[in-house]
C-alpha cells in the first residue's frame, strides 16, 4: 500500500503539468498525435482511479478512528494528493472567486460583523497594475513578432493567462483582508495564497514597527520571525507567547514566534489588537515580561 501511495503521489506530479501542457496545445490549435494524446489520457484516467481506491480505502480507515465524515474525507486526501498539487489546485479556485468576488463587489470574504478587515492591497496596487502593463504590452508585442501559427497561439494563450493571473492575485488580496476579531484574535492572510489563524491568547504584544525585509513570503528566519511584506515593507509586529504552525503558499509547513505584516493603515489594526487583549484580561507589558523572562 505505502508503495502504490508514492507511486500515486508521484504521478500527481508529474501527470498533472503534462495534461496542462496539453490542454495549452489543443487550446492554441498545436495537432497532437492521436498516439500521444490516448497514452496522456490513459495515464490520467489510470492515475484517477487508482488514486480513487485509495481514497475511498483512506477515508474508511479515518472513520474507523473516530473521525467524522468531512475531516476522514480532508485527511484520506492529505495521504494520497502531494501537499503542492493541494496547494495549487485550492489556489486556482480560490484565485477564481476571489476575481469573481472583487467584480461583483461583494465586500470582504471571511469578515463578519464586529470583525475588523485590515487591508493590505493598496500598499501593492501600483507594483501590480505596473506589472498588468508589461504583461499586456509584452502579449501584443509577441502577438505581431511570432511568425509561426502554433507558436503564436500557444503563447498568445499563456500570455492572456499571465495577464488574467495578476489582475486574479490582486483581486484576491483585496477581497482577502487581514482581519482582527473583537476578541484579538488575527487572521493573517495573503490572497488566496496564506492563511494563518493566531488566537487572541497567543499574542503578547503588538506594535508598530515599520521594518523592509527582503526574505521570502510567510518564510521563517533563523529569529523564529516571519515576514508578510508587501512592497518590501511590514508596518505591524507581532510577538507571540509561543510558536503558532502554519502552511506556507505551497504546503511547506513553518512555525514562528513573530510575525510581521503590512497593514495599509497600521494604527487601527494595533489599537483593535490591543484592545481586544485588554478585554481577555492580558497587557502587553506583562506579556512581554513573561517572554523576556524565558
Amino acid at each position: 500500500m505505502t508503495t502504490l501511495r508514492k507511486a500515486v503521489r508521484r504521478g500527481f506530479a508529474a501527470l498533472l503539468p503534462l495534461e496542462l501542457v496539453l490542454v495549452l496545445c489543443v487550446a492554441g490549435g498545436v495537432r497532437i498525435p492521436s498516439a500521444a494524446r490516448l497514452a496522456v489520457e490513459s495515464a490520467v484516467l489510470a492515475l484517477m482511479a487508482t488514486a480513487t481506491v485509495l481514497l475511498a480505502l483512506d477515508h474508511r480507515r479515518h472513520r474507523r478512528d473516530g473521525l467524522d465524515r468531512r475531516s476522514a474525507f480532508a485527511a484520506a486526501i492529505a495521504d494520497t494528493v502531494p501537499a503542492a498539487v493541494r496547494k495549487l489546485t485550492a489556489h486556482e479556485l480560490f484565485l477564481s472567486t476571489s476575481f469573481l468576488r472583487w467584480v461583483t463587489r461583494r465586500g470582504p470574504h471571511g469578515v463578519r460583523d464586529g470583525d475588523l478587515p485590515v487591508p493590505y492591497a493598496p500598499g501593492q496596487a501600483a507594483v501590480t497594475y505596473g506589472f498588468l502593463f508589461v504583461c499586456v504590452v509584452e502579449t501584443v508585442g509577441l502577438a505581431y513578432l511570432i511568425p509561426w501559427p502554433a507558436i503564436h497561439a500557444v503563447t498568445l494563450v499563456l500570455d492572456i493567462w499571465g495577464c488574467y493571473f495578476v489582475i486574479a492575485l490582486h483581486a484576491s488580496c483585496v477581497v482577502r483582508p487581514h482581519v482582527i476579531a473583537p476578541d484579538g484574535s488575527l487572521r493573517l492572510r495573503y490572497g488566496a495564497l496564506l492563511d494563518i489563524r493566531i488566537p487572541a491568547d497567543r499574542i503578547a504584544s503588538v506594535r508598530l514597527d515599520r521594518q523592509f525585509p527582503s526574505g521570502k513570503l510567510a518564510a521563517v528566519n533563523e529569529n523564529g520571525v516571519a515576514d508578510m511584506a508587501v512592497a518590501g515593507q511590514t508596518t505591524v509586529t507581532v510577538e507571540l507567547t509561543e510558536p503558532i504552525r502554519y502552511v506556507r503558499a505551497l504546503g511547506k509547513p513553518a512555525e514562528a514566534r513573530t510575525f510581521r505584516f503590512y497593514a495599509d493603515d497600521p494604527a487601527p489594526a494595533v489599537a483593535a489588537l490591543r484592545a481586544g487583549r485588554s478585554a481577555n484580561g492580558a497587557s502587553d507589558a506583562t506579556s512581554a515580561d513573561r517572554i523576556r523572562s524565558r
